[in-house]
């Protein structure tokens, strides 16, 4: 699919590289997807097929590399994967305490590979992991390195909080202990800087933020819009916590308030597997309501997809349940000019308070979320200038080269005192 957090690292280091730096994106588990020019290398480390072969069958924690450069290549992942492998928490847990383990964990071999590939390059001046589940790799990386490391947080607790309490309480107590390995940990959002030392047990004083930051490239203001129908947008996973089943209770509540003349709710996004019984019970509900020919669902959208998609909607919600530390799917929205409804939770605040572009409900109100729809129908100048007010705002708060410049600080102060 498309990860936000592969879409957030692959515009860092295509912006880092503009500005003149040497930059290695290296691709964990599978080939990175992004819906802009790729600037990962190749090769794969920790192939998901070699990770999942040697946490199941301890011979292939032994095997010749000569094998395992097999199940390691490129396009044997992306054939591995084009069946929608299904990818749960709740599973995974035995998974991620030996990757959090390092080198006394099941994968010490894809570290041996790692850093035999590091031995061979040029010495980095920084290493950034992209989020703590990789922080085994720490201890290794500084001792090969003889170097700094830092870690990105962008939204480990929700992965974290789906293990059960017996492998969460494990993988924490893990990250505790390799986070004496690391230098400096990166959170995305103002929100995720507060909260993440008290989740992970780690000093506030290592923690510097890089905030979140987009491409803008291909984004532009809309034109106002008038026509019918009313269009109300959602842009991000198919899945219970991103909220589509609030979106669509407050939909029905909207429909019953007042006859607006013609409307319709829009969604896209990638749909895992494990969650297509979940869309089906939306639209179940969306046919008892009698609103089914009102819905649509345009599944997962490129780029270009995207862009016009975007373009096409009068009003933008992604009413998350749970605490978003990201947000990357509002920034797009802002981006070309659309007003957003969000509820108060996580990063949406601090993003709609720094660009002025939209509208803050109760969470997990539907009914709120409905009146501030209805109250941007009514008033479609007040809508307007929101949109233009968060065009504005997102390119001079989240702009790509904002995010690359506050992480090239980061990289440079960690430099100079090494």
């Amino acid at each position: 699919m498309y990860c936000g957090s592969c879409l957030r690292d692959n515009a860092l280091a295509a912006a880092l590289l503009a500005r003149g730096h040497d930059v290695v994106l290296t691709p964990v588990y599978t080939p990175t997807r992004t819906d802009e020019r790729n600037v990962s290398q190749a090769q794969v480390f920790f192939g998901g097929i070699s990770v999942f072969l040697e946490q199941q069958v301890p011979l292939f924690r032994h095997t010749p590399r000569v094998f395992d450069r097999i199940w390691d290549a490129p396009w044997v992942i992306r054939l591995a994967t084009k069946r929608q492998i299904k990818v749960d928490p709740a599973s995974l847990g035995q998974m991620t305490v030996s990757m959090l383990r390092g080198e006394q964990g099941f994968q010490a071999k894809e570290i041996a590979k790692l850093l035999e590939w590091l031995r061979r390059e040029p010495r980095f001046d920084v290493i950034n992991l992209p989020y703590a589940l990789l922080l085994g790799l720490a201890e290794p990386l500084r001792r090969e390195l003889k170097g700094p490391v830092c870690c990105t947080l962008q939204g480990e607790d929700l992965f974290l909080d789906g293990l059960g309490d017996e492998h969460k309480a494990e993988s924490l107590a893990l990250i505790r202990a390799n986070a004496r390995h690391v230098d400096l940990f990166l959170p995305v959002s103002e929100y995720y800087r507060d909260f993440m030392p008290g989740y992970l047990g780690v000093p506030r004083e290592k923690m510097r933020l890089v905030p979140l930051g987009i491409n803008m490239e291909g984004y532009t203001l809309r034109p106002q819009r008038r026509e019918p129908p009313f269009t109300v947008g959602y842009l991000a996973r198919i899945a219970p916590e991103k909220g589509l089943h609030v979106l669509c209770e407050a939909y029905h509540v909207l429909r019953q308030r007042e006859p607006i003349p013609a409307a319709r709710l829009v969604a896209a996004g990638y749909l895992a597997p494990e969650h297509r019984p979940y869309l089906e019970e939306i639209r179940r509900k969306m046919r008892e309501w009698g609103l089914e020919k009102e819905f649509e669902y345009r599944g997962e959208v490129d780029r270009a997809q995207k862009t016009a998609f975007l373009q096409s909607i009068d009003v933008f919600s992604v009413p998350a349940v749970y605490e978003e530390p990201k947000g990357l799917f509002l920034l797009e929205a802002l981006a070309n000019g659309v007003p957003v409804v969000q509820p108060k939770r996580g990063a949406f605040p601090e993003i709609l308070d720094k660009t002025g572009g939209g509208l803050i409900v109760p969470s997990g109100d539907s009914s709120a979320l409905a009146d501030a729809w209805l109250d941007l129908w009514r008033d479609p100048e007040k809508a307007f200038a929101l949109g233009r007010a968060g065009a504005q705002g997102v390119r001079e708060h989240y702009d790509v080269g904002v995010m690359a410049e506050a992480a090239e600080q980061v990289y440079r102060s960690l430099a100079v005192t090494h």
